[in-house]
C-alpha cells in the first residue's frame, strides 16, 4: 500500500496493548508468509485470491474470535521449568496441556488442535529439532504458532533452521520469562487489559506502556559504518539519541565525555580495541558497573555468548541483528533503568 505498507500497519497494531490481540490475516501479492506469521498474523494468502479461499479466511477468523478457551501445549522435559511456564501462562481462558517427551507431543498434535506450542529443544527422547522436522515433513499442525524456549546455545545454522519452523526463539536467561509471556500472549491473541496486573506489568517491561526509548541516549560502538547507520536509523526512529564510537577505545572516550548514556550496543570484532577488552575496562569503572551493555557479534560460535557475558555484557545478539529482538531487549533494559 502507498505511504505505509501492511507490515508497518501490523507492527503498529502489535506494538499497542489496545490492539495487539486483534487477529490479522494477510492477503498480499508479496510472498512473505513467514514474516507475517512471526509478527503474529493468523494466516497468509497470496494474490490473486479465489473467492473460496477468501471465504475460508473469514471462516478461520470467525472460528478464532468465537473460541472462548485457547489451548496451549507446553513441551518441556524439566519438571520445575514446566511448572514455572504453566504458572506463568495459566488463566481463565487458557487450557494448558503439558508433555515431557517429543514423540508424545507429535502423537497428541495429530489428534488435537492447539492454538500455540511452547517447545524446549533438549527433550528426553527426541530433540526439539527432530520434532519440528517431523511436524513439517508430515504437515502436522502447520498453522500452529510455535515459541522455542531453550537454554541451548544455538549456532547460526541451528538458529536459521529454527526460524523456518517457528515463530519465535527465546533463550532462557535474564528477562526471558517476560519475553515468553509477551510472545505467547501475542500468538494466543489475548486481550492485554483483561490480564492480571502482574502480567500486564511484565508485558510493559517488554512492549513498554509508552515508548521507553524516547529521550534515551544510546552509545553504538561499531567500526562498520553500515551497521552504525542501520542501528542509528532504527534508534532515532524511536526518538532515542545516538552517540557513536568507531572502536572500543573511542567507545570508552565517549562514555567519559557523556555522563547521560543510558545503554551501550557493543560490537565485538573491532580494530585497536575489541568489544571484549572494552567491556572489561568499562566494568572496572564503578560508575559504569550497572550500565546496560548489549553485545553484538557477527561470529556464530557457541562460546561467544559465554565470553560476552563474562566480559560484562548483559545480553548478547548475533548479527545480522533482528530489529524486533533488539527493540524488545532495549525496552527491557531501559525500562528497568527508568
Amino acid at each position: 500500500m502507498p505511504g505505509i505498507d501492511g507490515y508497518q500497519v501490523m507492527e503498529k497494531l502489535k506494538s499497542n496493548g489496545k490492539t495487539r490481540h486483534i487477529p490479522v490475516h494477510f492477503i498480499s501479492a508479496a510472498d512473505k508468509n513467514i514474516d507475517a506469521l512471526k509478527m503474529g498474523g493468523i494466516g497468509y494468502l497470496t494474490k490473486p485470491a479465489k473467492k473460496q479461499e477468501i471465504e475460508l479466511v473469514f471462516g478461520k477468523i470467525e472460528e478464532l474470535i468465537a473460541k472462548p478457551v485457547k489451548k496451549l501445549l507446553v513441551v518441556e522435559d524439566e519438571a520445575i521449568m514446566r511448572k514455572s511456564i504453566i504458572e506463568l501462562m495459566k488463566g481463565e481462558n487458557i487450557e494448558i496441556t503439558e508433555i515431557e517427551k517429543g514423540k508424545e507431543a507429535i502423537k497428541l498434535l495429530k489428534e488435537e488442535v492447539f492454538d500455540c506450542m511452547i517447545l524446549d529443544l533438549g527433550l528426553e527422547d527426541i530433540s526439539g529439532f527432530d520434532l519440528l522436522e517431523k511436524l513439517g515433513s508430515e504437515n502436522i499442525a502447520i498453522e500452529m504458532p510455535i515459541v522455542i524456549y531453550t537454554g541451548k546455545e544455538l549456532t547460526k545454522v541451528e538458529s536459521e533452521n529454527l526460524q523456518k519452523h517457528s515463530q519465535s526463539i527465546i533463550l532462557k536467561g535474564a528477562h526471558s520469562f517476560e519475553r515468553l509471556l509477551a510472545e505467547t500472549t501475542l500468538f494466543l491473541h489475548q486481550v492485554e487489559s483483561s490480564l492480571p496486573n502482574e502480567k500486564r506489568k511484565m508485558l510493559e517491561s517488554v512492549h513498554g506502556k509508552e515508548n521507553v526509548l524516547e529521550g534515551k541516549t544510546i552509545l553504538v560502538v561499531d567500526d562498520d559504518m553500515r551497521n552504525v547507520f542501520a542501528l542509528s536509523s532504527l534508534l532515532e526512529s524511536n526518538n532515542a539519541k545516538v552517540i557513536v564510537g568507531k572502536n572500543g577505545k573511542e567507545g570508552i572516550e565517549q562514555l567519559e565525555k557523556n555522563s547521560n548514556i543510558d545503554l551501550v550496543l557493543m560490537d565485538i570484532m573491532m580494530p585497536e580495541m575489541d568489544g571484549y577488552e572494552a567491556m572489561i575496562k568499562i566494568r572496572k569503572v564503578h560508575k559504569w558497573k550497572n550500565l546496560p551493555i548489549i553485545a553484538l557479534t557477527a561470529k556464530a560460535m557457541k562460546e561467544d555468548r559465554k565470553k560476552c557475558l563474562e566480559a560484562g555484557a548483559n545480553e548478547y545478539l548475533s548479527k545480522p541483528v533482528e530489529k524486533d529482538k533488539l527493540i524488545s531487549l532495549l525496552r527491557v533494559w531501559l525500562y528497568n533503568k527508568s
